[in-house]
């Protein structure tokens, strides 16, 4: 699709469509390979492994992931081809590690409907996400690529690490900023940074292109991460695709809490000890949570944060060649802060 179509395209969706959905749109044909790929490599003899992947991955989502491998490899006219497997790849890393984290966080929802753990049990969920996690495997070993292999399986890696630092911070208030940035670098924007940085491996790119689409969703991927922890005190329930709150009844330690934790005076802080320190709580705590929230003024002071990281990731994109696939790209920077769901 050439320049002036894209632009039309967008007028013509009016300006209220997301910078995200204009990339859907846009890398249509090349997603629908993609969730081709996907639906051939879920698939199982052993029936309910087929339908656990089902009921996961046709819930939908954003599909960010695989996405920005696909713009990764589109704005530097990369083979496509491998694109499809890679993208497909990311996504099965991503959903095996949905599929763990809501066992290990005892959810009840996402995106809308029943987590499937709640619908098929725990240890099916586990040994499900266990097999999208070796079929993201015998994805990477039929691209051929020792690099992608690499930047794949690492990426892997830290996101089991920083699930465990999640896990391990659970309710310490007094964990430093730099921990939290530890832990969200490694649970999301390692993933992140992998699939931007396998779309220009598989273009051939120099590796200072590599490197600037790796910092790119590196960066990206912190400002989504913190955008997230933010919306868990302040979406509206209904876009959220899930019960608000849920981080803080779970004692997640998460931006806004560090964040209110920081001003918090004598009485703040006791409050805060009980209901995330020790899981004391009751059922108006949430809502006191927010108003201490509101008072220090902790969402904006947050969301200009988590923008600091958005305008990092557009930097990153100025090495690249001008395309529509790069401006929708610095959009999205932008829009993954400010979004509502």
């Amino acid at each position: 699709m050439q320049s002036n179509e894209l632009k039309d395209m967008a007028n013509a969706n009016g300006a209220d469509v997301s910078p995200l959905e204009r990339l859907v749109t846009f890398l249509r044909p090349d997603m629908d390979a993609v969730n081709a790929e996907i639906t051939a490599r879920m698939t199982s003899d052993v029936p309910l492994i087929t339908n656990i992947a089902k009921y996961l991955i046709s819930a939908g989502g954003k599909r960010l992931r695989p996405l920005l491998t696909l713009a990764a490899a589109r704005s530097l006219d990369g083979d496509m081809t491998r694109a499809y497997g890679l993208a497909a790849t990311v996504e099965f890393i991503h959903t095996a590690t949905l599929l763990h984290d809501d066992v290990v966080d005892a959810s009840h929802e996402r995106r809308g409907q029943a987590v499937a753990n709640d619908v098929f049990g725990n240890q099916a969920s586990v040994l499900v996400g266990d097999f999208l996690f070796s079929r993201a495997f015998q994805l990477m070993v039929a691209d051929g690529s020792l690099e992608t292999l690499r930047i794949l399986s690492d990426a892997s890696a830290i996101i089991a690490e920083g699930e465990v630092l999640q896990l391990q911070m659970q309710r310490h208030l007094e964990t430093g900023w730099e921990d939290y940035l530890q832990m969200i670098g490694a649970k999301t924007a390692a993933l992140f940074a992998a699939a931007c940085e396998v779309g220009a491996v598989v273009s051939a790119a120099s590796p200072d292109l590599q490197k600037s689409l790796h910092e790119y969703g590196f960066s990206l991927g912190i400002a989504f991460q913190m955008a997230d922890d933010l919306l868990d005190y302040a979406a509206e329930e209904e876009k959220l695709g899930k019960k608000v709150g849920d981080d803080f009844r779970e004692g997640k330690i998460s931006a806004p809490v560090l964040l209110a934790y920081a001003k918090a005076d004598a009485a703040e802080k006791d409050f805060w000890r009980r209901t995330i320190g020790r899981g004391e709580q009751t059922e108006d705590d949430l809502a006191q949570a927010q108003q201490i929230m509101s008072r220090h003024n902790i969402i904006e002071e947050g969301l200009a944060l988590a923008e600091s990281y958005a305008q990092a990731a557009q930097r990153s994109l100025e090495p690249l060649p001008a395309s529509h696939v790069k401006e929708l790209l610095h959009q999205i920077a932008a829009y993954v802060v400010r979004r509502t769901y």
